[in-house]
């Protein structure tokens, strides 16, 4: 399956390819902005019992897309 289709497909149904939103921060598959947008996804579709969970990894994913400010020093 090709990785444009694979994240189509995951985007669509994220719970069915993943049992908990922290699995899809540590999916080796795809970039951060791959993983930002099933979070996204997921999110949209989720129950309330999963939001906080959900609203955590997003945010995992944020900082690590934003630049390290400490990086020059």
């Amino acid at each position: 399956m090709a990785k444009k289709k694979l994240l189509e497909d995951i985007k669509a149904h994220p719970s069915r390819f993943y049992r908990m939103p922290g699995d899809v921060v540590r999916d080796r598959r795809f970039d951060d902005g791959e993983r930002l947008e099933i979070l996204q996804a997921w999110a949209h579709d989720a129950d309330a019992g999963r939001m906080d969970q959900i609203e955590e990894a997003i945010a995992d994913v944020r900082r690590r897309l934003t630049p390290n400010n400490h990086a020059a020093e």
